[in-house]
């Protein structure tokens, strides 16, 4: 429960103290922070009767002297000029000032100077500058992720920005953590480099006795590595339930707008798919498609079930036992609703987009070797008039990924075809996406053919047979795990900053992945600390991806490139 319990607790903290009405003053990114482990309801226990956008909270003049406001906030500049504004004309009775993250002692004096009034009771750091959507998964929603495809030569004026958010983020987790970890990258990666040496200096220099928690025996390790080691993963299309949403229709701090999907009621356009609120989904949200069905066929039953004694009300005590019920029973009923609309959904989706023929040669490229075989398989998909542009040219990545150096000239039919079935895909992209995570970029051994280990269990594997040939892959991520837990993660590939060094295994592990996580990746993480190997993994990200958003990224970061004056 780390991390949805380390920002629950507080979100908790900042509310109990504070008794009366209260009115939760939040920006554009602490909303995702706060909602993603606190529902409405709860706040309402907490007496908070109104949630406000700061910005919008500064166009209304309306005193509200009965609220006192509890302010969450990021310490930005802009942040900084709203509270200024507002604590000049304050239109609450008392006003308690939490920030997410480390002021500077000029945002402080600034803060002092406004309140002349006097309505500040207090001014603390929480540090959650991080939305934790699972357990052991978090993520930054940073809107410019692009940037870390951008070649270093053209170094635009957002990157540092960029940068300093992800230290920002990953600092305030290891203090909520009370950790101060060693500090590893990946070596090919140039953005990697500059956010580990940048979160060692404030961790290590700039705030050293900030983080001087007890020592451990075995410190623990953040990991910094970029998604373009890895850029099979968010290509794939996904067969498990949170996964599975997420690319086929779209998760965004666990709520899932399902307005687009035809005539549902109003109440059921937006739903929450969250692991803390949902019982079933936290027992389903890692299975495969075919088992969620039945799953949902159980809950159906068991749900009629409920409904049918609910209707056998015969005598006063059956009334008041059905109103007490009640709650328990619309809680059900919503429960029911929603899973069933989205397996519903996603079942009209993979007919229409023949995903089952698609994604069984995904995962072939993605897993099992034979370029011939694979290269007339693509071809035949991109001649087949029921697949989608989206899924040829996943298919053509896919295949370019893992055949580029094998056959160029195969590789060329492909583009020229693609070119000609999908139009809508400017010329450039695949290879663009090869420039930027081809075989020559990359550190890991993304198809398990360069160590020897890995071409033995590669062999074993297509031996034994796989029981899902759509779940077959594994992300990179999986094997980064496995070289942590067993002492093998090798220093020439993944350096440390400084002169740090790590004797023995580390108990906790945070994996940050530059460019963004998945689904799938977080899953792998979920399923390798439930299988107690002695190390915690925490995964987070710049982003929450799937291959929609990755495509969205590699277009942008192409389009500022080509701009650029070094035409990459």
């Amino acid at each position: 429960m780390v991390l949805v319990s380390a920002a629950r607790d507080y979100v908790n903290r900042m509310l109990q103290d504070i008794s009366g009405m209260k009115v939760l003053i939040l920006d554009s990114q602490t909303v995702s922070i706060v909602s993603v482990v606190y529902s409405q309801s709860e706040l309402l226990q907490k007496e908070v009767f109104l949630v406000e956008l700061v910005d919008s909270i500064s166009k209304s003049k309306e005193s509200m002297s009965h609220l006192k406001a509890v302010y969450f906030l990021r310490p930005t500049l802009e942040n900084i000029q709203h509270l200024r504004r507002q604590l000049a004309n304050p239109r609450f009775g008392e006003s308690h000032l939490f920030f997410s993250n480390m002021l500077k002692d000029t945002q402080i004096h600034i803060l002092a100077d406004s309140d002349e009034q006097e309505v500040v009771q207090q001014v603390q750091e929480y540090y959650a500058d991080f939305v934790a959507i699972d357990p052991y998964h978090f993520t930054l929603n940073i809107p410019s992720n692009h940037m870390y495809m951008l070649p270093a030569v053209v170094d635009p004026p957002g990157l540092q920005q960029f940068c300093d958010r992800i230290v920002d983020g990953i600092s305030t987790v290891f203090l909520a953590l009370k950790r101060r970890p060693v500090i590893r990258y990946q070596r090919t990666s140039d953005i990697a480099k500059r956010i580990a040496q940048e979160t060692s200096k404030l961790m290590y220099q700039q705030e050293s006795g900030l983080f001087d928690f007890r020592r451990t025996e075995i410190s623990p390790l953040l990991l910094i590595v970029d998604r373009r080691d890895d850029p099979v993963t968010p290509l794939l299309n996904q067969w498990t339930y949170q996964a599975m949403v997420h690319e086929l229709i779209g998760i965004h701090d666990n709520k899932v707008d399902l307005s687009g999907t035809g005539k549902l009621p109003k109440d059921q356009q937006e739903v929450v798919l969250s692991s803390e609120q949902d019982a079933f989904f936290k027992a389903n949200m890692y299975e495969n498609f075919g088992d969620i069905g039945m799953s949902i066929k159980r809950m159906v039953d068991d749900f009629q079930q409920v409904a049918k004694s609910n209707q056998n009300i015969q005598t006063i005590e059956d009334m008041a036992k059905f109103v007490d019920s009640y709650p328990e029973y619309r809680k059900m009923h919503g429960n029911v609703s929603k899973h069933v609309t989205l397996v519903t959904e996603m079942s009209k989706i993979v007919g229409e987009r023949r995903l089952m023929l698609v994604s069984e040669r995904e995962q072939d490229l993605a897993c099992n070797g034979g370029q011939v075989a694979a290269f007339e398989a693509v071809t035949n998909l991109l001649n087949n008039e029921s697949v989608s542009d989206i899924d040829r040219l996943h298919l053509v990545m896919l295949y370019a990924l893992r055949y580029e150096k094998e056959s160029p000239v195969q590789l060329m039919q492909l583009f020229n075809k693609l070119a000609s079935q999908s139009p809508k895909y400017k010329p450039g992209l695949v290879q663009f996406l090869l420039k930027q995570a081809g075989v020559d970029k990359r550190t890991g051994d993304l198809y398990g053919n360069r160590d020897l280990l890995n071409i033995a269990r590669n062999m074993a594997r297509g031996l034994k047979g796989v029981e899902n040939v759509y779940t077959q892959h594994q992300p990179l991520l999986f094997q980064t795990m496995e070289s942590i837990i067993k002492g093998r993660l090798r220093d020439v590939d993944y350096p440390f900053v400084g002169n740090h060094f790590q004797q023995g295994r580390p108990q906790d592990v945070v994996i940050f992945i530059v460019g963004g996580t998945t689904y799938e990746e977080s899953r792998s993480v979920a399923l390798q600390n439930a299988s107690n190997s002695g190390t915690r993994f925490i995964l987070g990200g710049s982003v929450v991806l799937n291959s929609k958003r990755f495509l969205k990224d590699l277009e942008e970061a192409q389009k500022i490139a080509k701009s650029s004056t070094n035409v990459v």
